[in-house]
């Protein structure tokens, strides 16, 4: 089996606007790649660039791909570890657009073995019931937009925080007040407080039953974050400052954080993504995997990658659900509520509509 051509499409998703501590959004920055074979077959992988945060936009996923596109025409698309030691061999980081590739090879690869992807990787299935995100907002508005999310079957709220301490803590008590204290919320301040704000406000949200905080702090903060757990009962979980399995290994042994979000973008797909959930098992770290806003194509590898990694407990899966106003994608994940199901098909198990990919600007390699 040779690879011999890949295409690459500029998957734009437009949006509700979509705000957390770093910045606003409108549209999904996404990128879309099919790699096809000599026998006709083609997986396909998507990434969702967060500029802000990995540091990489469409533009420079589109550029690089079709570099990435070059250096595997004619190769064997099965030697999956080969292929991806390439793409580290010709760029450094540049992790989102590497998500797509690996995506798309273990896509081929599960539908070579006829296998869900999920089965591909060793795994089972198992349920799965996914957050849902309140950007930040006013508190009147944060709080009515989590008193909706319960009201339509919500189980379990990710509340976006990372401004002044003495706001957030208003906001997250007006959430509560509008929902009560039966439903688990957690929080993320996308590296929003410095070390002295972040004291404050994780010590004022202390009586607001959080389940954990995700990276309350900028990344170049890390050599804090011990003592930050000191001061303060809310678990803390990694994010922006874990990366790959190195880093969870990093913050582990310095005991900086109590969970790790694994996010393909961050990782480079599924196969570090893998490494990474294994190397904090082995230092009683659970993970959860998250995502930036991707369609339910990669939302779908995403669920199978969890099936498959026993040291996931928390799934933020909710991509597709804040504020997407297309989806394009055939087959994949379903919602019932908030609780996800996959279709039982060889690989992802996902495609995309047509009349949707042919609107989109491409380019063949």
């Amino acid at each position: 089996m040779k690879i011999t051509h890949i295409e690459i499409y500029r998957f734009s998703i437009p949006m509700e606007p979509f705000v957390i501590a770093t910045g606003a959004v409108d549209y999904a920055q996404n990128t879309l790649i099919r790699v096809y074979v000599d026998s006709g077959a083609f997986g396909t992988g998507e990434c969702s660039a967060f500029p802000m945060i990995v540091g990489e936009t469409q533009d420079t996923c589109l550029v690089i791909a079709r570099e990435f596109a070059r250096l595997w025409k004619g190769k064997d698309p099965l030697a999956i570890g080969d292929r991806l030691a390439e793409l580290d061999a010709f760029i450094a980081r540049n992790t989102t657009i590497k998500s797509a590739f690996d995506m798309a090879l273990h896509d081929l690869a599960a539908k070579h073995a006829g296998m869900p992807l999920y089965q591909f990787l060793g795994g089972g299935i198992r349920d799965i019931v996914t957050d849902i995100t309140v950007g930040i907002g006013s508190a009147e508005e944060m709080a009515a937009k989590a008193l909706a999310f319960k009201e339509r079957g919500a189980e379990v709220l990710k509340v976006k925080l990372g401004k002044a301490p003495e706001a957030d803590l208003v906001r997250l008590k007006s959430i509560r007040d509008a929902v009560g204290y039966a439903i688990p919320i957690r929080i993320d301040a996308n590296q929003g407080w410095t070390y002295e704000e972040a004291i404050r406000a994780l010590q004022g949200l202390q009586e607001m039953d959080v389940q954990f905080c995700e990276q309350p702090m900028r990344s170049y903060h890390d050599h804090l974050l011990p003592q930050l757990r000191k001061e303060t009962r809310i678990p803390i979980m990694a994010d922006e400052s874990c990366y790959d399995h190195r880093d969870a290994i990093r913050l582990a042994s310095q005991q900086a954080c109590d969970y790790i979000n694994i996010k393909f973008s961050k990782a480079g797909g599924i196969a570090e993504a893998m490494r990474m959930q294994q190397a904090a098992g082995q230092y009683g770290i659970p993970c959860m995997i998250g995502g930036m806003l991707e369609s339910r194509l990669a939302l779908s590898a995403k669920a199978h990658f969890a099936c498959a990694a026993s040291n996931v407990r928390f799934f933020d899966l909710d991509t597709c659900l804040l504020g997407h106003l297309e989806d394009p994608i055939v087959g994949g994940v379903q919602f019932n509520g908030y609780h996800i199901s996959l279709p039982d098909l060889p690989g992802i198990g996902a495609d995309v509509d047509d009349a949707f990919l042919n609107a989109c600007e491409r380019w063949d390699v």
